[in-house]
Parts: C-alpha cells; structure tokens; sequence
C-alpha cells in the first residue's frame, strides 16, 4: 500500500483533532481582495480600524497574504460545528408566570470555552501533524527543506472566510456568513499558513440561488445588497464593537438583542436541518440563552468578570453589555423594567444613562399610547 500524502494526513488530522470540514486553498489574489479594499473605502467597516490596518507599502493587512507572509503557499481551513441544541432568536422563549421579556446573546458566544482557545487548540494537534508528515516526506526524497506554519483563529491578517470558499469548505452566503451545504453556518473556523505548496480543493459552488430570506429579514437593512454588508448598520457591529452611544434611529432595530445578532442565519434556509455539535466546550454557560435583561443590566464590574470569564461577551466590555441591555428594556415596551432603568439614569457613566433614558421614555410613550 502506497504512503499516505501530506494532505491526506493533513486532512485525517482534522477529523481526529475534532474538526467536521477541511480543505486546502492556494495562496493568491483574489477578485475578492478588490471588494474588501472598496469596502473599506466606502467605509462599510465603521469604526474596525482593525480592518483598514495598512503595512508599509500602504496595503491592506488584510488584503493579499502575499505583502503579510510571503512565504505562504497554501492556507489550511478547518471548520467546527457550534450549534447547540437550543432555540433560534426568532423561536419563542419559555415564559414563565411573572417573567420579564428576556435578551438575546449571539450563539457563538454561549461556549463554555472561548472559541478562539478551543479551535487553536485543535488547529495546534493538525499543525502537529502535518509537520510531521513533512519532516516525514522530506526525509524520504533527501529534500531538506524547512517547513514554516502559522496558525490563526480570528486574529491574523488572514481573510478566513474568503479562503475557506477556495479550500471547498461552503460559499459566502448574501449574508456574507460561510455556508456548507450540509453544515449549515455554524461554523468556526481556523487557518494555518503553510510554506508547502498543497493540492488545492475546488471553491465550493455558491446555493444561494434566488433566495433572500437574510437580507428580508435583517431588522436594520445592514445587507444592503447580496454580499454587501454595511457594518455601520449591524447589530452585531452595534452591539459588540461600537463604542459609546448607539445612533437613536438604530436602537429600536436592536430589539432584545445584546450582544452579537444570529437573525440573517436562523432564516437561512440552509440551517434548518444543521446538525448539533457534540463538544462539550461548545455547550451553552448557564443563563445565556435568551438571558434576563435585568441580570445584565444590574450586574457589577466583579459579576461581569466572573460570569465571562473566557467568553467572547467581555469584548463588549460591562459598559457596552450594559447599554444593550437599556435598549432591549426599552423596546420591549415593558412598564415593569422602569424601576430599574430609574436606577440606571442617575448613573456617572453617561452611555449607559443615556441608553436607561430613551429606554424609559420609550416604554412610557408606549404606555400612555396603550391608556389613550
């Protein structure tokens, strides 16, 4: 029996590290790469000023891998299911006698490791093996050379979703979310830059078709075109990387959520059968799924710490999660959260004020409405 390839190894490692897909993408420019440099330019990334990073010579970071690592030849993309067996933002919540209407947390967020930690580890145990397989391969044919990798989850100049098309793994859906035909979009990923020119996939055929149920859906009209997202109208923009307060015109479309919007995936027709992920790290933490607004709202700097510990929520930092929480308490129209957004007025820190002040003007306005 013939040896196994590096790739074939490579792509076993995957599987055995936990990882559901798996492909290779050549390094290289991409039509892609053009439509990120216009999406910076027409200012569709907000304020990321991450992603408008430039080197040197004045391109984009995140722009062609070959001005950022040169040395690359390949990327490797590996895909993990996330799903858990929990409701969709657009399902009704379990109520309860007494109970308050309850927010909405993203549900990559739910883990109970941070997804950057778990998937790096995984991507560490495939990146052992496939130096391995080289040093292997490179023993046998006398060759010599040196093998150099780079592994990334979310972190690197590395546009994961564009290589993760080219390596087969799904197709960048109008919702700009990867989309595999099987698995649905409940997917992290990870990428390692390899030296060694690999066997590339084939891109994954785009099934969207005629559909437009993300972009119908989107409560801000953020997908202003197929594949076009305007970052600046995102709820998941809005209410993870905005800083300060939220434009007044966008609060409402906020509705309960408060962290992160999973509303342009759960109508994609795609996820309705997406299988549910297995990992125990990938399990949702106690109280995040359709979490109480007033927990949030009321919690101090020692429970935000402890109740996030390792969870992506901290990005938002207290503040942020806290003027979320405002927003939603406004829009549900609930009389019964006033008392806390009473509390939330007199505050020092005057985001969080200003949000607990339209929040109560709202819900009175509501309530003077429904006496009338």
């Amino acid at each position: 029996m013939p040896d196994k390839s590096v790739k074939e190894v490579l792509l076993e490692a995957a599987r055995a590290a936990g990882f559901e897909l798996a492909g290779v993408a050549a390094v290289g420019d991409f039509p892609e790469h053009r439509q990120f440099e216009h999406w910076i330019e027409t200012g569709r990334a907000a304020e990321m000023g991450y992603m408008a990073a430039r080197d040197e010579a004045g391109g984009l970071k995140r722009g062609s891998l070959g001005r950022v690592a040169p040395w690359a030849r390949s990327v490797v993309v590996c895909a993990a299911n996330y799903n858990a067996a929990q409701p969709y933002s657009i399902h009704p919540y379990p109520t309860f006698v007494g109970d308050l209407p309850r927010g909405w947390i993203a549900r990559y967020a739910w883990s109970r490791e941070d997804y950057h930690d778990a998937v790096l580890r995984r991507l560490r145990e495939v990146e052992g093996e496939l130096r391995s397989a080289f040093k292997s391969a490179a023993t046998n044919d006398g060759s010599g050379n040196e093998l150099i990798t780079r592994c990334y989850v979310d972190t690197g100049p590395v546009a994961e979703r564009l290589y993760a098309k080219y390596a087969g793994i799904g197709w960048s859906g109008k919702n700009t979310c990867l989309i595999n035909q099987k698995m649905g979009s409940w997917l992290f990923l990870g990428v390692i830059l390899t030296s060694l020119e690999l066997p590339p996939d084939t891109p994954a055929p785009d099934r969207c078709g005629s559909c437009t149920r993300c972009i119908d859906a989107c409560p801000t009209q953020a997908i202003v075109a197929a594949h076009e997202l305007d970052a600046n109208l995102c709820i998941s923009y809005l209410t993870i990387e905005k800083r300060g307060p939220i434009p007044e015109p966008l609060r409402e479309g906020l509705g309960r959520h408060v962290f992160g919007c999973d509303i342009c995936q759960d109508v994609c027709p795609w996820n309705r059968k997406a299988p549910v992920t297995s990992a125990a790290e990938f399990q949702p933490r106690e109280g995040l799924v359709n979490p109480a607004l007033e927990w949030l709202a009321e919690m101090d700097d020692a429970g935000f710490r402890e109740v996030f510990r390792g969870s992506p929520v901290r990005r938002a930092k207290r503040q942020g999660l806290r003027r979320n929480a405002a927003l939603a308490m406004g829009n549900s129209g609930e009389a019964r959260f006033l008392p806390v957004l009473r509390k939330m007025e007199g505050e020092e820190d005057t985001v969080v004020a200003d949000a607990a002040k339209w929040a109560a003007a709202k819900i009175r306005s509501k309530t003077a409405t429904d006496v009338g």
